[in-house]
């Protein structure tokens, strides 16, 4: 009779833990399914995603060549860019490249002619190159570097003029990632890629400020020319940079929303003019030092590539390791050598600190 007694107390003990576990559990799903912010934080913690990309994807990039002549603006679609890089050109204008990844923008542009250097920029991250036109020397490059191009001239279907602009005809070429992916799958272009990302993320938020090195970053003035300037001012409440080009800011032409960038990287590199109409070439095959700004604070880095479609690193100054950036885009201002750089903190900021 006793050992039927304990069976019965052990059966009513399981019976109540079962109980309190079913309870439990019940009343921690009610939680998270009314309190969609704690879940969301529970997930992330798990899953552990980035947002800009997905790092698991194979996706293969693609890179479009953007106008920046003044007259161009205001651009369409670079917010949807994970990284874009400026570039002076001839005649004191820059150009920009933006690397689309996994996104369906449905208008981005304006697309302008290639240049041989930012091939150099589009083969380091293995993206398909969109441009309308080129010169002779990006001409012979893209032919001798077997670069997937998609080129204007060429595939007329992939591009749209915008007349609705009342701008110069080369300022109104615009395309859309539905375009470009569906000419490059007719032009059995490879569409994954076994390449790494260029730049390494954090999901978790990472401060600069106790880096060796570290400085203010609430301000930064970026000459390129006398034609061009390119400026950020931080937001410290939404933690991202608001871009301004030469004095107007840098606004989108569909969201009208002024550019922000995540993270900042910049690079002064020497430049000089190889035919008499001014096209450039670039020092960039070698190494040097820049800065790499997040979050209010910039630190001293270097870079160094070993040729053309080797990848950019990145590293510290200070301790020689590989940097890792913010979860958000990234700009990446190669600057003409010599060119003013100002990084400057705000003066009520520093006093408070």
């Amino acid at each position: 009779m006793a050992k039927r007694r304990n069976k019965k107390k052990k059966r009513k003990v399981l019976l109540f833990l079962l109980l309190i576990i079913l309870l439990l559990g019940g009343g921690a799903f009610y939680y998270l399914t009314t309190h969609k912010d704690v879940k969301e934080k529970i997930e992330n913690k798990i899953t552990k995603k980035l947002k800009i990309v997905d790092e698991d994807s194979k996706t293969r990039p693609i890179a479009v060549m953007i106008n920046n002549n003044h007259q161009a603006w205001p651009h369409a679609g670079l917010q949807d860019a994970y990284i874009t890089y400026e570039i002076i050109a001839e005649g004191g204008i820059t150009r920009m490249m933006a690397i689309f990844k996994d996104q369906d923008t449905a208008k981005i542009g304006s697309v302008r002619s290639a240049r041989p250097y930012y091939l150099d920029y589009a083969l380091e991250n293995d993206a398909i190159y969109v441009h309308y036109g080129w010169s002779d020397q990006a001409k012979s490059d893209i032919a001798s570097l077997e670069v997937d191009n998609i080129n204007g001239l060429t595939a007329s279907s992939v591009f749209w003029r915008d007349t609705s602009l009342n701008k110069a005809t080369e300022h109104t070429v615009f395309t859309s990632m539905e375009k470009i992916n569906d000419y490059a799958k007719e032009q059995g272009y490879d569409r994954d890629t076994n390449k790494d990302l260029l730049l390494k993320y954090s999901v978790d938020e990472i401060s600069l400020k106790d880096k060796e090195g570290a400085e203010k970053a609430d301000k930064i003035y970026i000459k390129y020319s006398y034609y061009t300037d390119t400026s950020y001012e931080y937001d410290a409440e939404n933690k991202v940079y608001l871009r301004t080009m030469s004095g107007t800011a840098h606004k989108d032409a569909i969201t009208g929303k002024q550019y922000t960038a995540k993270n900042i990287i910049i690079t002064p590199i020497e430049n000089s003019a190889y035919d008499s109409y001014g096209r450039q070439k670039l020092s960039n095959i070698g190494s040097g030092e820049g800065y790499f700004i997040t979050d209010g604070y910039a630190v001293p880095i270097t870079w160094e590539k070993s040729s053309r479609s080797s990848q950019t690193v990145y590293k510290y100054k200070s301790s020689g390791k590989e940097i890792k950036v913010n979860d958000g885009n990234t700009f990446i201002q190669i600057q003409p050598l010599g060119e003013t750089l100002t990084i400057e903190g705000n003066d009520l900021e520093e006093a408070s600190e």
